[in-house]
């Protein structure tokens, strides 16, 4: 079974984020970087199935040359080999886009099982696995956060709202994009650090793979939210005010 897991490279959680003089983007210089984590989601479950079913396990990750890194530490946690598909460009490519790069890798390999996390903790879009299995004209399903591999193809769990979930069977070859949360994340051993360097790390251009159209979505200006204050007297007796007081938490701060 070969499965290929699309992952990305995103600002750690814990770095200083500064915007840009363009305003356009953030401020990349001296910014420490990590594996977004509902692709990481998506390599444990890869690995995993790879573990109890056996076969391969390939990574493909766009980006400039830093992400080489990233790569590095999904080899050291399991996957086989990798695909690097450099592009200095990737911050101007909408998710059609970056789609239309990871299929254009990923359509010569061939795979049983393509896994994406979720949405990337960067842009947030949840758009870049769903068209991705569109370009590769395979079946997919989202929010997943289980895979059995069966008889007649896969059984998925996928997560629903307010505590639901549902349970769908898929035909082989398929595309899923994982939520967070499914599984346990792994550390890299050292031996899978020293193994790591010895994996195959493929680099691919990204002109080669065809530039495409032009962006259909363009960023044009990001801000940081605005800290602001407000004080609000909530009229009527104690109860009223407490029902009120109940409501505005629910829907307002959604905090309870």
């Amino acid at each position: 079974m070969k499965i290929v897991v699309a992952i990305k490279q995103v600002p750690d959680r814990d770095a200083p984020i500064r915007i840009a003089s363009a305003g356009k983007w953030i401020e990349e210089a001296d910014l420490q970087w990590a594996m977004n984590e509902p692709d990481a989601y998506a390599l444990e479950e890869a690995l995993q199935l790879k573990e109890k079913h056996g076969g391969e396990v390939v990574v493909v990750s766009a980006g400039p040359e830093r992400v080489a890194t990233t790569i590095r530490e999904a080899l050291a946690k399991g996957a086989d080999r990798a695909i690097h598909i450099v592009a200095d460009d990737l911050g101007s490519r909408d998710a059609l886009g970056v789609a239309r790069l990871l299929a254009a890798a990923i359509q010569p390999e061939n795979p049983d099982l393509v896994l994406t996390g979720l949405q990337s903790e960067d842009m947030g879009l949840g758009q870049t696995g769903v068209i991705l299995a569109e370009l590769l004209r395979l079946p997919h399903s989202t929010l997943i956060l289980h895979v059995e591999k069966t008889d007649a193809g896969l059984r998925v769990k996928r997560e629903l709202e307010e505590g639901w979930f549902q349970s769908i069977e898929m035909p082989l070859p398929a595309v899923l994009t994982m939520q967070s949360g499914g599984n346990k994340l792994r550390y890299a051993t050292l031996m899978g650090i020293k193994r790591a360097k010895t994996k195959e790390l493929r680099a691919v251009n990204a002109a080669e793979l065809g530039a495409g159209p032009a962006p259909v979505v363009v960023l044009e200006q990001i801000t940081l939210p605005k800290k602001q204050k407000s004080t609000q007297i909530l009229s009527g007796s104690p109860k009223e005010a407490a029902t009120a007081l109940v409501e505005k938490l629910k829907t307002e701060a959604r905090v309870l």
